[in-house]
C-alpha cells in the first residue's frame, strides 16, 4: 500500500491546524485555565522527552540493545525520584530569579556572561544534530508510506508550519513570568496522541499480526532467539552508560528544562511529576519489543527504526498508518516547537543582546519579542539545513546520544551549582571546555566527516578499540572525567568573585550568609531615572512599577530594607526579561551598593531567617535542636508581654515584637531595618530621647495615641558585639546595639486614678455621714417650727407656705438619708442581703441621679410599680442603677427621657432601661463591658463604671446586655433571677405584662 504525498501532507497540516486550535482555545479562556493547570496536564506536557526517536527510534533501539532500550527512561525514572534533592531547588532558583533556561542559571550562579555564552554555543551545537533527526524522522516516514525519495519540500513545508505554530503561540510572552498556558495544554495533547498511536499500533501487531496474546506466545516458543536477543546485550551492554545520559537529559535538555521549569505553573505539580513521568513513559514503552517481534515476523523490508510505521501497512487500511504517521509527526513537532523557544530565549539573553543591545529610544519590548522569534525561525531552518548535510543515513539512536552525550556535560555545573559554594565560573567553564572538546573528538566530528562535511586525519575508534569500550562508553566516560576533573581543579586554584558567593549563597540552600553592601539609592524614582539610561523612560516606569506591585509597596517608599528588596525584584523581573548577567548590568550600574557601607543588621537577620525557615524540613541531628531552641526562644520574645525594640550599630531596627506592635500600631514588617529617629510620632522622638540620655530607666513617660493618653516606662540595656566572626572572614557586619523595653503603665495608672478617686468618694461619704447628722439637726427644727406655725395661724395662704417648707425640709431629709445610705454600701460578705421593694430601690438612685447637672436635665420615669420584693445587696443594686442611669443621661440631649420598667419573663425577672441619646455602635457593644474601655472623651470617663454593674450582677445571678443603634438610643436589658423576687399579692399582673 501507498499514500498520496499530497493527502499526508494535507495530514499534517489538519493535525498542526488542532493543536493551534487547542492552544488558541486555551489562551481565548474557551477551556477553562484548570485544564492548564491540572497536574495531569504538566505531566503529559512533560512527555516532549519522547520525541521521533522514542517513538521510532526504541525500536531500533531495542533490537540492537536489547533490553538496554528501557535505561533511556530508567534514567529518567531516577532523576524524577531525586525530586527533593535535584529538581526542587532548581525549580525555586528559577522561580525566585526568573531563570528560563539552562544559560540563565549557569551564568547567574557564576555570575559570568562567558558563562552563559558558552553553555549556549554548547547547546546549539549538540541540539542542532537532535533537531535534525526530528526532520530527518518526518522525512523517512514520508518516503516510507509514499515510495518517493523527493520528499525534502514537504520537510521544508514542515519547517515552515511548526515555526508559524511556536512563533504564535510559544513568543507572545516575552517575560516568563506570564507562561503560555496554550501551547502547554497542545503539547500535552501531542504527549496523549503518541501515546494514544502507539499503544494503538501495539494492539495491532499482537492481534493484527500474531492473532493474539497466545499466538505471540506460542510465536516465541518458536523463536527463542527474539527473546534472547533482548537478554543478551543487557549482559555486557553499556546500560550504565545510557542510564547516565538519561539521567542528565530528563531535566537538562532544552526542551525538558523548559517544560519543567521555565513553563511551571504551580510548583506543587513537580511532585506529581515524579511518578506521574515515569509511568507515563512506562505506558509508552510496552508496546516496542512487541513491535519489534512483529515486524521480525513480518520481514519488513524497512529499518527496524521504522517498524512503527512498517508494520501497519501491512493492514489494508489507510487509517491506521496515517495514525501511527501523526504519532511521529506529533513526537517530531513538540520536540522542535519547544526545544527552539528554549534556545532562542537563550541566544537572544546571551548572544544577541550583549552583542548589539538596542537603542534606549527605541521601544525594548517589541525589539526583543521579534528578536526571539526571528531566532526561531533561525533555529529551525539551521536544523534543517543541518539535516540536508547528513547525506549519510545515521540511525536515530546515533543523532539522540550524540545530543544526550553534549548535555551531560553540564552535570558537574549542576550539581557545583546546587552543592558546591566553592566552584568558580573560571572552573566551570574549564570544564565545560574539556568535555566538549572530547565531544566533538570522539562524537560530532566523526559524525560530520561520514556526512561529508568534514575531513580530518585524527581516528578515535583507535583509542576506543585500546580502551576496550564501546564508543558511547568512552565519550561519557572521558568527557565527564575530563570535565570533572578540571571544574574541581580549576575552581580549587581560583577563588570566587564577592558576586560569586553572593550567587552561591542563594544557590546552595544551607548557606546563611547575607549579601553585603548597602544601598545608594533612595527612591523608586531614583531608580526609574537611572534605569531610564539603559531602556528608555517607558520601560523603566514599567519594570519599577511592577516591582512596586509584586512588593505591595507604594511609591513613597524610603525606607533602606524595602529599597533594597525593591532592588533585587526589579533585577530578578529584568532576568526574565534579558538574563540575568544584562538584569545585573542594568541594576548594579545606576542602582549600586556600596561595598565599603556595612549591610543592615536587620537585613542580615531577615534573609537567614527565611533560609531557615525554607530549609527547616531539611534539617537533622544537632541542627535541628538548635533550630528548635531558636524558635523556642524567638517565640518567647515574640510573645512577651513587654514591647521589645531591638537596635542595631546605626540604630536600625532589629526587633519589633508583637507587643510593640499593638502598642504602637505599626507592624513589624514596616519597620524592620528603618532608623530609630524616622519612627513616626511620638515614637521616633521619645526613643530617640531617651537613647540621648544617661539613664537606663524613665518613668511613667506620658505620650497621647489615637487621642488617648497613655503612660510608659522605658528601659534599655546595651548589647556587647559577640567576639567570634565567620571564619571565612566574609562578615563584616557589627552586631552591637541595644534593646529598649516599653511598659505600658496605662491600666495601672488608671486604676491608681481611680482608686484615688474612690478614697475621695469614701472621704466625702464619710464626710457626708456627719454633714447630715449637722445638717438634720436644723432641718427637724425647721420643721417643727413649721408644723407649730400651720398650727397655731389661721390664713390659707400661711398654711399653705408652711406645707410647701414642710416638703422641702422632707425632701431634704430623704436626699441626706439617701447620701448616707448610699455611703454605707460595701463589698459583699452574705450578710448584706435583705428583702427589699425594687421601686423604692429605683427611686432612691433616681434620686441620687437627679442631684447631677446631666440628671437635671434628663427626663427620669420609673414605671415599675411596688410589689416586686428582691432579695439582694440593696446599696451595690442601687450602684447599678445609678451606674446605668448616669450613662443614660449622659448620652441623653436635655429633655429626653430615659425609662425604667420591669415585667415577669418566664424564670426571670427583666428590667429595662431605655434612652434616647446617641446609641453605641454595634463593633463597640462587646468591648463596653471591659475595663478601662469606654466611649465617652478624654478625662469624662474611667471605664469603670459598666465593668463594675456587671460584676455586681454576676454576684446576683443576673445579667446584663445592650440592645443599640447609633442615632435611636440604647436599651440596658438586666435579668435578675425569679427565685430571688417575691411578688407581692396585692400585685395584680400576667407574667411578661409591662407594669405600668
Amino acid at each position: 500500500m501507498t499514500f498520496d504525498i499530497g493527502q499526508l501532507f494535507l495530514a499534517v497540516v489538519a493535525y498542526l491546524a488542532l493543536l493551534f486550535l487547542i492552544a488558541y482555545a486555551v489562551d481565548r479562556g474557551w477551556i477553562s485555565s484548570r485544564v492548564a493547570r491540572h497536574p495531569l496536564t504538566y505531566v503529559l506536557s512533560l512527555g516532549v522527552y519522547a520525541t521521533s526517536w522514542s517513538y521510532y527510534g526504541s525500536v531500533g533501539f531495542a533490537q540492537a540493545q536489547g533490553y538496554n532500550f528501557l535505561t533511556i527512561y530508567l534514567g529518567v525514572t531516577l532523576a524524577f525520584v531525586l525530586t527533593p534533592f535535584l529538581l526542587q531547588p532548581i525549580l525555586r532558583l528559577t522561580r525566585d530569579y526568573q531563570l528560563s533556561s539552562l544559560a540563565d542559571l549557569f551564568a547567574f550562579r557564576f555570575r559570568s556572561q562567558a558563562a552563559g555564552v558558552l553553555v549556549t554555543l554548547f547547546m546549539l551545537a549538540g541540539t542542532l544534530p537532535y533537531i535534525a533527526l526530528q526532520i530527518r524522522a518526518v522525512t523517512e516516514s514520508l518516503r516510507i508510506l509514499t515510495k518517493e525519495s523527493a520528499t525534502g519540500e514537504l520537510a521544508l513545508g514542515f519547517c515552515l508550519i511548526l515555526t508559524a505554530f511556536a512563533i504564535l503561540f510559544g513568543a507572545r510572552h516575552i517575560s516568563p513570568r506570564d507562561k503560555h498556558e496554550g501551547l502547554v495544554v497542545a503539547i500535552a495533547f501531542e504527549s496523549l496522541f503518541k501515546l494514544l498511536a502507539l499503544m494503538v499500533v501495539g494492539l495491532f501487531a499482537v492481534f493484527g499480526v500474531f492473532g493474539g496474546f497466545d499466538q505471540l506466545n506460542l510465536w516465541l516458543a518458536e523463536n527463542p532467539e527474539a527473546l534472547e536477543a533482548l537478554y543478551e546485550p543487557v549482559k555486557n551492554g553499556p546500560w550504565s552508560t545510557f542510564m547516565v545520559l538519561s539521567f542528565a537529559a530528563a531535566f537538562l535538555l532544552p526542551r525538558q528544562f523548559h517544560m519543567a521549569f521555565a513553563e511551571n505553573i504551580d510548583e506543587r505539580t513537580l511532585p506529581i511529576a515524579s511518578w506521574g513521568l515515569p509511568f507515563y513513559l512506562l505506558l509508552l514503552n510496552l508496546a516496542i519489543p512487541v513491535v519489534l517481534w512483529a515486524g521480525t515476523a513480518l520481514g519488513q523490508p524497512t529499518e527496524p527504526d521504522y517498524y512503527v510505521l512498517g508494520i501497519t501497512l501491512s493492514s489494508g487500511s489507510a487509517l491506521l498508518p496515517t495514525m501511527a504517521f501523526l504519532g511521529g509527526v506529533s513526537a517530531a513537532s513538540a520536540m522542535m516547537i519547544v526545544t527552539t523557544l528554549a534556545l532562542a530565549a537563550m541566544c537572544l539573553n546571551h548572544l544577541l543582546l550583549p552583542a548589539s543591545y538596542p537603542d534606549p529610544k527605541l521601544d525594548i519590548y517589541r525589539w526583543l519579542l521579534w528578536g526571539r522569534r526571528v531566532l526561531i525561525a533561525v533555529i529551525i531552518f539551521t536544523g534543517y539545513f543541518f539535516s540536508l548535510l547528513l547525506e549519510k543515513h545515521q540511525g536515530l539512536v546515533q543523532l539522540g546520544l550524540i545530543s544526550f552525550v553534549a548535555v551531560a556535560q553540564f552535570l558537574p555545573g549542576v550539581v557545583g551549582l546546587l552543592y558546591w559554594p566553592r566552584a568558580t565560573a573560571w572552573g566551570f567553564i574549564a570544564g565545560l571546555l574539556g568535555g566538549g572538546l572530547v565531544w566533538a573528538v570522539t562524537l560530532l566530528f566523526p559524525l560530520l566527516q561520514s556526512s561529508g562535511f568534514l575531513t580530518y586525519d585524527f581516528d578515535a575508534q583507535t583509542l576506543m578499540t585500546a580502551a576496550g569500550q564501546d564508543k558511547w562508553t568512552f565519550a561519557t566516560f572521558w568527557s565527564l572525567l575530563v570535565n570533572g576533573v578540571l571544574f574541581l581543579g580549576v575552581s580549587l586554584i581560583t577563588r570566587p568573585s564577592r558576586e560569586e558567593q553572593d550567587a552561591a549563597n542563594a544557590c546552595c540552600r544551607h548557606i546563611l550568609v547575607p549579601a553585603s553592601g548597602a544601598l545608594t539609592a533612595f527612591s523608586p524614582d531614583q531608580y526609574r531615572e537611572q534605569l531610564s539610561r539603559y531602556m528608555g523612560d517607558v520601560a523603566a516606569n514599567k519594570e519599577v512599577t511592577q516591582a512596586l506591585r509584586d512588593l505591595e509597596m507604594g511609591n513613597e517608599e524610603r525606607r533602606p530594607a524595602q529599597l533594597r528588596r525593591l532592588r533585587d525584584k526589579i533585577e530578578r523581573n529584568l532576568s526574565g526579561l534579558v538574563g540575568p548577567q544584562m538584569a545585573r548590568m542594568f541594576v548594579e550600574n545606576p542602582i549600586k551598593m556600596s561595598s565599603r557601607a556595612q549591610s543592615a543588621l536587620a537585613d542580615g537577620m531577615r534573609f537567614i531567617e527565611e533560609r531557615v525557615e525554607e530549609s527547616r524540613i531539611e534539617l537533622q541531628g544537632l541542627a535541628a535542636e538548635l533550630d528548635a531552641l531558636r524558635r523556642y526562644h524567638r517565640q518567647i520574645l515574640q510573645d512577651l508581654p513587654l514591647g521589645v525594640c531591638s537596635l542595631g550599630p546605626s540604630q536600625e531596627i532589629v526587633v519589633w515584637n508583637l507587643a510593640m506592635e499593638l502598642l504602637s500600631g505599626i507592624e513589624r514588617n514596616e519597620v524592620l531595618a528603618t532608623p530609630i529617629q524616622e519612627l513616626p510620632p511620638p515614637w521616633g522622638r521619645l526613643f530617640s530621647d531617651f537613647i540621648r540620655t544617661k539613664d537606663r530607666h524613665l518613668h511613667k513617660q506620658r505620650i497621647t495615641l489615637e487621642g488617648r493618653t497613655r503612660w510608659l516606662n522605658l528601659h534599655k540595656a546595651a548589647i556587647e558585639a559577640p567576639q567570634n566572626r565567620y571564619r571565612n572572614g566574609r562578615d563584616t557586619t557589627d552586631r552591637s546595639g541595644l534593646v529598649l523595653l516599653v511598659e505600658d503603665l496605662t491600666d495601672l495608672q488608671l486604676l491608681e486614678d481611680e482608686l484615688m478617686h474612690s478614697e475621695r468618694l469614701a472621704s466625702i461619704g464619710r464626710l457626708a455621714a456627719g454633714v447630715a447628722h449637722e445638717i438634720g439637726n436644723p432641718v427637724t427644727g425647721i420643721a417643727c417650727l413649721a408644723q407649730n406655725l400651720r398650727d397655731e395661724t389661721e390664713s390659707e395662704q400661711t398654711r399653705d407656705h408652711v406645707t410647701r417648707i414642710l416638703e422641702q425640709t422632707q425632701r431634704i431629709g430623704d436626699i441626706v438619708h439617701s447620701l448616707v445610705s448610699f455611703s454605707h454600701g460595701g463589698m459583699p460578705d452574705g450578710s448584706t442581703s435583705t428583702r427589699f421593694d425594687l421601686r423604692d430601690c429605683i427611686d432612691e438612685a433616681v434620686r441620687l441621679v437627679r442631684l447631677s447637672h446631666a440628671g437635671k436635665l434628663a427626663e427620669l420615669q420609673n414605671n415599675c410599680t411596688q410589689g416586686f420584693e428582691i432579695l439582694g445587696d440593696r446599696q451595690r443594686l442601687i450602684q447599678v442603677f445609678v451606674n446605668l442611669l448616669t450613662n443614660a443621661c449622659d448620652a441623653s440631649a436635655p429633655g429626653d427621657r430615659v425609662t425604667l420598667e420591669a415585667h415577669r419573663e418566664e424564670d426571670w425577672l427583666r428590667i429595662e432601661i431605655t434612652d434616647q441619646g446617641c446609641g453605641i455602635p454595634l463593633e463597640l457593644q462587646e468591648q463596653i463591658f471591659e475595663p478601662f474601655f469606654t466611649t465617652k472623651e478624654p478625662g469624662k470617663g474611667t471605664g469603670l463604671g459598666l465593668p463594675l454593674v456587671y460584676s455586681i450582677l454576676q454576684d446576683h445571678d443576673g445579667t446584663i446586655h445592650i440592645d443599640s443603634e447609633p442615632g435611636r438610643g440604647s436599651c440596658f436589658i438586666i435579668r435578675l433571677p425569679a427565685g430571688s423576687v417575691t411578688i407581692h399579692p396585692s400585685l395584680n399582673s400576667q407574667d411578661g405584662a409591662t407594669i405600668p
